[in-house]
């Protein structure tokens, strides 16, 4: 049932259970691809068979979402995955302590450039119609210098928020490019249900989101679609499901209940099979309100880059359940806090590094489903080689983060203040 509120939509989930603990939840959530775990749970009514209702709530901006995630409007919420790790580092206007006991999967991001730019970036350069990420950075790097010489202004970038999966992988694939973000471009926050609008008027001249919008760009031939998630870092963590720890300790068997309910969802959502079914779902005006062709092929990974028909296909675009992709490893956030690092938003200590961690609460996921939903032990994991595959060939290793974040030539000042302001 749908109803609204105050300018909410609220998707209603019946109630089967009723005890001391809380079972009616409301949730936040950005209508964005990577919410379709939350969606499909409260949809399909694996929240309801644990004996959950869950009340979704659709929202505009980062920022609201974790404020009134702070402010007990929202029990749970879809966020960023910087978003626990900045809370818990007192990061931000309204740095409420958050953890994600459950990471909403991995993928869907894209950096999308207006195709006027891109345009020049060829015409410059003699760039190819199937460059990869790398040479497409490049190629920018040498319009931004051609753009220096002329006195012609640097562009505005949009990113979702600066404590976003988004903004840092923005960021590093501009620095692989030779790009300092913080002088060659100005970079602002855009909501992601604006930002195909906002590089349609100009307001804008590229952007890092999640799908759909990227798609949605490429298909009016306003953008063209330069980089996708898995170029700058295919393990990255993306969304994650956040909650407040006292929220959490209060109602422990209604957060099992919730995890057990989100990774039945995930399974549902990672099987190819259900995903014309889920297209139409996430294309409902209450949800994502974008065209259901799009939707289908962002979850095949089929890319159309530009409006002149240039395709790519990107394997695993999303992966909503497989390769653990919905537990939440510590060490994904010690990544995000030495992109902080490297960015200037905050200061290395040992002590910052132990809040950054406990943002992402492994001990509950493992809880709720059992031990075999352990990741290996981490010097295994660190042998496995899930740290590789940057786009610049760096390797990250969670164990030394400071002398990490050192070896980047392009990177801000430790104990500057963020260069972008938060929302």
């Amino acid at each position: 049932m749908v109803s609204t509120q105050s300018g909410d939509t609220v998707i209603h989930a019946p109630v089967t259970v009723r005890d001391k603990e809380q079972r009616t939840l409301r949730a936040g959530y950005i209508p964005l691809m990577d919410a379709s775990i939350l969606i499909v749970a409260a949809e399909l009514g694996f929240a309801a068979k644990e004996g959950l209702h869950l009340e979704l709530v659709r929202d505009v901006t980062w920022a609201n979402v974790r404020d009134r995630l702070a402010f007990r409007q929202f029990d749970i919420a879809h966020m960023l995955s910087p978003m626990p790790v900045a809370s818990m580092l007192g990061l931000g206007s309204n740095p409420s302590p958050t953890i994600a006991p459950f990471s909403l999967g991995r993928g869907g991001n894209a950096i999308t450039l207006s195709a006027r730019i891109f345009e020049r970036m060829k015409s410059l350069t003699g760039l190819a119609d199937d460059a990869d990420a790398l040479a497409n950075a490049r190629a920018l790097a040498a319009l931004l210098a051609d753009m220096r010489t002329r006195g012609e202004p640097v562009p505005t970038l949009g990113m979702t928020y600066p404590f976003s999966s988004h903004n840092y992988e923005f960021r590093y694939w501009l620095a692989a490019g030779g790009i300092d973000p913080d002088r060659d471009v100005k970079l602002v926050v855009v909501p992601p249900p604006l930002t195909s609008d906002a590089l349609a008027a100009g307001a804008i001249d590229g952007f890092c989101v999640g799908a759909p919008w990227n798609m949605i760009a490429s298909e009016r031939g306003t953008g063209r679609i330069v980089a996708a998630k898995q170029d700058i870092w295919p393990l990255a963590p993306e969304k994650v499901l956040g909650m407040r720890p006292d929220w959490a300790d209060a109602n422990a068997d209604t957060v099992s209940r919730l995890i057990v309910a989100l990774d039945r969802a995930a399974r549902w959502c990672d099987d190819p099979a259900h995903h014309n079914e889920l297209a139409e779902i996430l294309s409902a005006p209450e949800y994502i309100a974008a065209p259901t062709g799009i939707i289908r092929r962002v979850l095949n990974g089929e890319f159309s880059l530009d409006a002149q028909g240039t395709k790519r296909v990107v394997p695993d675009y999303f992966l909503f359940h497989r390769g653990a992709a919905n537990h939440p490893r510590p060490d994904q956030a010690s990544w995000i806090y030495s992109q902080m690092l490297r960015w200037g938003q905050a200061d290395f200590s040992d002590e910052g590094m132990m809040h950054a961690r406990s943002a992402f609460r492994p001990d509950l996921y493992i809880t709720a489903l059992g031990q075999d939903a352990a990741l290996p032990d981490a010097a295994s994991e660190k042998a496995s080689g899930g740290y590789d595959g940057f786009m610049d060939g760096t390797r990250f290793d969670p164990d030394e983060v400071q002398a990490y974040v050192e070896r980047f030539p392009v990177r801000s000042s430790l104990s500057s203040s963020p260069r972008t302001v938060d929302s």
